[in-house]
C-alpha cells in the first residue's frame, strides 16, 4: 500500500496497516532539532516524512486596503487584493513529484474565509460587523468566496493532487466564537459552495477550525466534510467525537500540544500516541499528528518520541 493509498483508506474509513501521520512544525522547532544536530537545516521534510505532501498553488490577499478599513465602522472603500505565485508549470511541476512521490498530495490555504475577513477588518472590528452591520459582513464573505472559488477552479483543473485544505478559526477553547445560527447562516453556504465545488473534481475537503466547535460538527458533516482538524484535547473531547461521528468523518491531530508535548516525557508522549492510534485510528478516520503545529517549547527528546509513535505503531489499529 503507497502512503498516498493509506492517506485515502483513513479518509474512506478503511482499516489499514498503520494510521498515516503528518506532523506540522513552527520554525522554532525546527531550529530546535538543527541546534541539537537531529538535522540539518533544510532537511526537516525529509526527516519527517510524513504521510501527505504538502502542494503549493497562487493564491490572492488583501492589498492596500483604505484607512477606513480599520476602523469601528464599516467601510466604504473598494476591497482591494491582489494575486500571487503563479500557473506557468504548475501542471508539470505537480506530475514531476508525483512520479518521485507515493504521498498523498495536499493543498493547504489556511484563512480562507471567516479569517479572510477579519485580517481585512481586525477581528474585534468584523465580529461587530457580523452583529451589527450584517448585510455589509454577508457582502465582504460571499466576496472572499467568489475569488477563493475562482482560484480553487484554476488549480484544481490542471494539478494531479488528492486534497483541499480551507482554514478558519471558528472557536475559542470554550466554544464557537459566534452563534450557531449566525455560522449557519453567514459562514455555511460559502463554504458548501467551496465544499462542493472541490468534490466536483473528485478531491477530499479537509478543514482546519481550532477550538470547540462541537454544536458545528453536525454541520460540517452534512455538508460533506472528509477531514477535520486538529481536534484539540484542551477544547473538545476527541474520544467521543470519534464515538459520534467517526463513521463519517476523519480526523487529524489529537495530541496534546498544550501539556503533554511541552511538559511530559517522552515516555508520556508515546504513551498519548499510541492510545490515541489504537482509539481513533479504529476502522480507520484517522490522520496521527500533534493538535497544533509543534512548537519550540517542545523538548526534542518529546519531539523524537512523537515521531517513534508515528513510525512504530505497535498498538493494532
Amino acid at each position: 500500500m503507497t502512503r498516498r493509498e493509506l492517506v485515502q483508506a483513513a479518509i474512506g474509513h478503511r482499516t489499514a496497516d498503520r494510521a498515516p501521520y503528518f506532523l506540522t512544525f513552527c520554525a522554532d522547532a525546527h531550529a530546535a532539532l538543527v541546534n541539537a544536530g537531529v538535522m540539518r537545516e533544510q532537511e526537516l521534510d525529509a526527516f519527517i516524512d510524513n504521510d501527505v505532501q504538502d502542494i503549493g498553488v497562487p493564491w490572492w490577499n488583501w492589498y492596500q486596503l483604505g484607512a477606513d478599513w480599520a476602523g469601528p465602522d464599516a467601510p466604504i472603500s473598494p476591497a482591494t487584493t491582489i494575486g500571487y505565485g503563479s500557473y506557468e508549470g504548475l501542471a508539470d511541476r505537480v506530475k514531476a513529484l508525483r512520479d518521485q512521490s507515493d504521498k498523498y498530495f495536499l493543498v493547504r490555504i489556511y484563512g480562507s474565509h471567516f479569517e479572510k475577513a477579519y485580517f481585512s477588518r481586525s477581528i474585534e472590528n468584523f465580529l461587530a460587523d457580523m452583529a451589527g452591520e450584517p448585510e455589509f459582513a454577508r457582502k465582504l464573505l460571499t466576496t472572499i468566496i467568489d475569488k477563493n472559488m475562482v482560484m480553487l477552479d484554476n488549480f484544481l483543473a490542471v494539478a494531479e493532487i488528492d486534497g483541499v485544505l480551507l482554514g478558519s478559526d471558528w472557536g475559542s477553547q470554550r466554544g464557537l466564537l459566534m452563534a450557531p445560527d449566525c455560522w449557519e447562516e453567514m459562514i455555511r453556504p460559502g463554504e458548501q459552495r467551496e465544499y462542493d465545488l472541490i468534490h466536483s473534481y473528485g478531491k477530499d475537503v479537509w478543514v482546519h477550525s481550532c477550538g470547540n466547535i462541537v454544536d458545528i460538527i453536525p454541520s460540517l458533516v452534512e455538508m460533506g466534510l472528509d477531514v477535520l482538524n486538529p481536534i484539540q484535547p484542551e477544547a473538545m473531547d476527541v474520544r467521543r467525537l470519534k464515538a459520534e461521528h467517526g463513521d463519517r468523518l476523519t480526523f487529524w491531530g489529537g495530541l496534546s500540544t498544550q501539556q503533554t508535548l511541552p511538559f511530559g516525557t517522552p515516555a508520556d508522549v508515546k504513551a498519548e500516541a499510541r492510545e490515541l492510534i489504537a482509539t481513533m485510528g479504529r476502522d480507520g478516520g484517522y490522520i496521527f499528528s500533534a493538535a497544533q503545529d509543534i512548537q519550540g517549547d517542545v523538548p526534542v527528546a518529546n519531539i523524537l518520541a512523537l515521531l517513534e509513535a508515528a513510525r512504530d505503531q505497535t498498538v493494532s489499529v
